[in-house]
């Protein structure tokens, strides 16, 4: 047996994607202690080999390396307090969702009962987890990750993004935003042409042109944005945000929610008035910043 399948660990929360990981960490060889409030919950890992641990505490002081799986970090004081006396010398490896700052409150709160954070962003979803595709956004201290890369890499690509613990939680909300806001955008201009009759399955085809076609815009923007200067000789905000105005107006005109494309043309707006007319589209990074 390897170094890496030998090493145990702790999977707390066991939903879709907590026991979708358990099962990557089994097959991988890694001894795996399991908890979850609805106790019913680690069943099946059990049998297929997991070790049930009777109490959060127990689940804590069986191994060094912890992983957390659940809703929010509020969710990990309410399982973690009634453990705060096992936490000394753990690596917590919380893998939910929550804001940057609240990432560092936790990091800091851990620290102070000689635990570590190292936070994680799984960027697929659960039946992926494992596979080529997975990937996943770790931050904390880098000696701390590199210790236990080999064991986290079994549930997806780690990438490191550097020791403030928020790193990671930026990176997995920034693509949480542009994934949400896209497929929103989707079902929005799905409706539109829906409001003629015009069926998904006969949109489909331009839809995805539409998104392949995206990236290609994405290389020059990222140059302009890094180097503050927003050449218009292509698409400026002006053109835009006259593009942006008929979208709008053809949503009113259907009838469907205009939300997405008043938000769209609200920064085109803002944008032509703080003087950017003439700069390109890329230039609205500048009234997002300002907020």
């Amino acid at each position: 047996m390897s170094e890496n399948s030998a090493t145990p660990l702790t999977m707390i929360g066991l939903g879709p994607m907590g026991q979708a990981m358990v099962r990557r960490f089994l097959a991988a060889g890694h001894p795996t202690t399991v908890w979850n409030r609805t106790a019913a919950r680690a069943d099946d890992l059990v049998a297929e080999g997991a070790m049930r641990a009777a109490t959060v505490a127990d689940a804590v002081a069986a191994n060094r390396l912890v992983l957390l799986s659940l809703t929010d970090y509020a969710a990990m004081y309410d399982v973690l307090t009634p453990a705060e006396g096992e936490l000394a010398g753990r690596v917590i490896v919380n893998l939910s969702s929550d804001t940057p700052e609240r990432t560092r409150e936790a990091a800091a709160w851990l620290a102070e009962r000689g635990a570590e954070l190292l936070v994680g962003g799984i960027m697929v979803p659960a039946e992926m987890v494992g596979t080529d595709a997975a990937y996943v956004f770790y931050s904390g201290r880098q000696s701390t990750f590199d210790a236990h890369e080999p064991t986290l890499r079994v549930i997806g690509r780690a990438d490191y993004r550097g020791a403030d613990p928020a790193l990671a939680q930026l990176y997995y909300q920034a693509q949480l935003s542009l994934f949400l806001t896209s497929l929103a955008a989707y079902l929005h201009a799905t409706a539109l042409v829906g409001s003629a009759g015009v069926s998904a399955a006969e949109f489909l085809p331009y839809a995805v042109d539409n998104v392949n076609g995206l990236a290609y815009f994405l290389g020059e923007a990222a140059r302009d944005v890094e180097a503050g200067r927003y050449p218009g000789d292509g698409a400026d905000v002006t053109m835009m945000r006259a593009s942006a105005d008929h979208v709008l107006g053809a949503s009113v005109d259907a009838g469907i929610d205009a939300g997405i494309p008043a938000a769209v043309k609200s920064l085109y707006d803002r944008a032509l008035a703080a003087g950017h007319g003439r700069d390109s589209w890329t230039s609205l990074i500048e009234v997002v910043r300002k907020g």
